[in-house]
């Protein structure tokens, strides 16, 4: 009997592992490797010292000026968009979860009652009719069932599907943390953005309402010269559309304050509000913060998008793990205790109420499995999706510090220069007013005069407040303002 047993068990056993063996596809690899990052930025100003990077920086240490650095930690608190992300970590958080919880053995309690009436003329009912519960009592009709009883069921982890499952979504929840880091590094980068732009305009607003003063006073004397017969009705209408001219560009920046605020009041998570400032007669006088890049491999642990790219890569290939054991036999295991009666007042006669089972099952795929090499390829597939994300993530990592870089020496250059020709043109503005008022040059003179200076005050005001973003956003690119 015990040989017949054993050797019904050695086949089963021997079919599962024969399907065991047969050969699964192997994970495919990506048709490109990653290419080394550059040993330098390719700067020819900054110096690239491993040993001094900007992004290692506290974001209240990089930045200055006490209005900015209030904003930005009212940001960090009430943004929408920073508190989505925040939930998103819990979701993952939860996954690890639910994964971990597969490892363990499931239990519970089962209570049930059933009633049964079979047919006297079948087989089972002669036989209850004949059979006797106990001596002179005979099986009820109809007859019940009640049961009490106590199960577990348990997936034995043979080839590391669960716990590969489970490292996947831990990699994941690492995945959201990074991914909550990059918010915040945007946002401050945002916020800055914002705030510098704000002070841009406010000079911009001081220098327009400075030139419609200078244009008044030069319509007022036109008008003079003209009652002198010394200048024309075209003078004056010249200069009084000047003025029209400027009046007009200042209501557009009173309407780009006004966004540029409710832009910062969002991005804070408020309702419209006064943004507080710096005065920003000292504007042109801001000086960017300066900047160290340290070497270009450091980007592969300051910037939490790198690092959000590594690790799913690494969830991926996890993926490929767990779908490549699906064509493995699985165990499961299944144990229950009980009582069970037709009365329940037996329910606790025993030991004949006592039930108890113990059963495993080895489970193999073995005929139409098209479904788990399906699911195979698609985890694949996502693994070397994954790959070209990476490189992609860390080649466009360095293409923005490079540029950024570059940027800030370029900036610094044209400033120089827009700085010297702002002064040209404010001593040409001086001097065509001499001019004019002695009739030796021409209206036209003097208002295309006082056109190139505020154009060439407005375009130094932007450069400068480029110069700020450029360290702003040079500060993001390193990784830095989420440690």
């Amino acid at each position: 009997m015990y040989k017949v047993k054993s050797y019904q068990y050695s086949i089963a056993l021997a079919v599962c592992l024969a399907v065991a063996g047969c050969k699964t596809p192997a994970p495919e690899a990506a048709v490109t490797t990653s290419t080394p990052v550059p040993e330098s930025f390719g700067s020819t100003v900054q110096t690239q010292d491993a040993n001094s990077n900007t992004a290692a920086l506290n974001w209240k240490d990089y930045f200055k000026d006490q209005n900015l650095v209030d904003l930005i930690d009212t940001a960090l608190k009430n943004n929408q968009e920073l508190n989505i992300t925040l939930q998103e970590i819990e979701i993952a958080k939860n996954d690890i979860r639910v994964k971990k919880g597969l490892l363990l053995p499931t239990a519970g309690l089962r209570a049930g009652a059933g009633v049964e009436k079979v047919g006297r003329y079948t087989s089972q009912g002669a036989g209850d009719a004949t059979t006797e519960i106990k001596p002179g009592v005979e099986t009820p009709d109809p007859l019940g069932d009640f049961t009490i009883s106590a199960y577990a069921n348990w997936e034995v982890d043979i080839w590391k599907k669960l716990r590969n499952s489970k490292k996947a979504a831990l990699n994941r929840y690492l995945a959201t943390v990074e991914g909550k880091n990059f918010v915040i590094t945007n946002l401050i980068a945002e916020v800055a953005d914002s705030y510098y732009e704000l002070l841009a305009l406010d000079n911009q607003l001081d220098i327009v309402k400075q030139t419609i003063k200078l244009q008044t006073n030069a319509l007022e004397i036109v008008k003079v010269q003209k009652q002198a017969a010394r200048a024309t009705e075209l003078g004056v209408k010249k200069f009084e559309a000047e003025v029209l001219t400027s009046q007009s560009m200042e209501f557009d920046i009173l309407q780009q304050i006004k966004e540029t605020e409710n832009k910062i009041n969002f991005l804070l998570g408020r309702y419209p509000q006064e943004v507080k400032r710096t005065n920003s007669t000292n504007f042109l006088s801001l000086l960017p913060a300066s900047v160290s890049s340290g070497i270009p491999s450091q980007l592969l642990q300051n910037r939490p998008d790198v690092k959000q790219a590594e690790l799913e890569l690494v969830a991926a290939k996890l993926d490929v793990k767990v779908a490549r054991a699906e064509f493995y036999p699985s165990l499961d295991i299944t144990a229950a205790i009980g009582v069970q009666a037709f009365k329940p007042s037996y329910l606790f006669t025993m030991p004949e109420s006592l039930l108890y089972s113990l059963a495993g099952d080895l489970v193999a795929p073995l005929i139409n499995r098209n479904a788990i090499k399906a699911e195979f390829a698609s985890a694949n597939a996502r693994q070397i999706q994954a790959l070209y994300n990476y490189d992609r993530t860390v080649l466009n990592a360095y293409l923005e510090v490079s540029n950024q870089m570059s940027k800030i020496e370029n900036l610094q250059k044209g400033y120089d220069l827009k700085s010297k020709q702002v002064d040209a043109l404010n001593t040409s503005i001086d001097v065509s007013n001499d001019l004019f008022k002695s009739a030796r040059v021409d209206y036209f003179e003097v208002l295309m005069t006082q056109r190139d200076a505020l154009e060439a005050k407005l375009e130094l005001i932007d450069t400068k407040k480029e110069q700020l973003n450029a360290a702003v956003h040079v500060y993001r690119d390193l990784g830095g303002g989420w440690k």
